[in-house]
């Protein structure tokens, strides 16, 4: 379907030039099509932009709750820091989470409270995922923690500095360290002691 490879060729050039640097010339041209021929499928530059970044919001999101429908409840530390090499290995494998990421710290001006309420809504949904474990981890004595949301905010904490590490940085001992050092600290934290 013709969409879809104007989608493909979209998240390419939006993910390597950002919203500014992507010409609708470009991605018409990458699929063998004039440029008018994509106002046939998309109402224009934005349109089509929130339609890659739903697609790659919709492919974050399955890749999570994919991977916590495999947790049992029986091992925290693994399944947790299972999680985080998750993050870690679908932004340097995915480019539909390279792009998720990049347009989540620099959206377009224009179009940044739409792509915020994107952002906070697979926030929402992840952070109820965690919760629900977290509070299955309290309740077998798995972990010590009175309250399911502490873990939960702390451990979005962590994701959310190994994300802007993944992001900003381009050293992967760096990445490596943050990681380790962030992980030994939290999963102190809540362990049984």
């Amino acid at each position: 379907m013709k969409s879809d490879e104007i989608k493909v060729a979209a998240l390419k050039y939006f993910t390597i030039h950002g919203y500014e640097g992507a010409s609708l010339s470009l991605i018409a041209e990458e699929v063998g099509m004039k440029k008018q021929s994509i106002y046939a499928h998309f109402k224009g530059k934005d349109d089509l932009f929130l339609k890659v970044l739903r697609d790659a919001k919709e492919a974050e999101l399955s890749s999570k709750l994919q991977y916590f429908s495999k947790v049992d409840s029986k091992n925290p530390e693994r399944d947790l820091y299972g999680f985080l090499q998750l993050i870690i290995d679908l932004f340097q494998k995915n480019e539909h989470l390279k792009f998720w990421l990049r347009m989540s710290f620099f959206p377009p001006a224009h179009l940044e409270k739409a792509i915020g309420q994107e952002v906070m809504d697979i926030e929402e949904k992840v952070q109820a995922i965690l919760e629900r474990k977290f509070q299955d981890w309290i309740n077998a004595k798995l972990i010590v923690e009175e309250a399911a949301i502490t873990p939960t905010f702390a451990f979005l904490g962590v994701v959310d500095s190994i994300m802007l590490e993944l992001v900003y940085g381009n050293d992967e001992k760096r990445l490596n360290d943050k990681l380790a050092s962030s992980w030994k600290v939290f999963w102190r934290g809540i362990s049984q002691k």
